[in-house]
């Protein structure tokens, strides 16, 4: 699966990239400020979100303010031409892959892109168990 950091130059989308890297995880990196996301895009990504554009827009950013929305008012579809003309309205980074959605960087909730296998595995490393029919570890 293919996971994409849509991002800028912020902390978070740099902590997210650093641990995707760390951890073997190959990602696409887009700077949604200098390719602001489509229309199309926007809609695939509310469609994975659990509290649709609320998850996604940032009211506290500096565009918000200035653009003294409200967003209950809006239209679906001018608010996400908006969202394309001002891509500064976006909470960053999101992350996605097929199958799972993040937004923000937080460090456990990221874990989710890490594959079933690798998850497992250091479950049982901390539980002080082998991969290998659940052995004690070593040491």
């Amino acid at each position: 699966m293919t996971v994409t950091v849509y991002g800028a130059t912020c902390a978070s989308s740099r902590r997210s990239k650093e641990w995707l890297t760390k951890n073997g995880i190959n990602y696409i990196d887009r700077n949604i400020i200098k390719n602001p996301l489509t229309v199309d895009e926007l809609q695939e990504i509310l469609r994975m979100t659990v509290d649709g554009t609320d998850e996604i827009i940032s009211t506290r950013s500096k565009t918000f303010k200035e653009l003294d929305l409200d967003i209950e008012s809006l239209p679906l579809q001018e608010l996400l031409e908006l969202i394309h003309q001002h891509p500064r309205l976006l909470r960053r980074p999101i992350i996605m892959d097929e199958k799972r959605l993040q937004v923000g960087y937080h460090e456990d909730d990221i874990r989710q892109f890490l594959p079933r296998t690798t998850r497992r595995n250091q479950i049982l490393e901390y539980l002080g168990l082998t991969p290998n029919y659940l052995q004690p570890a070593k040491g």
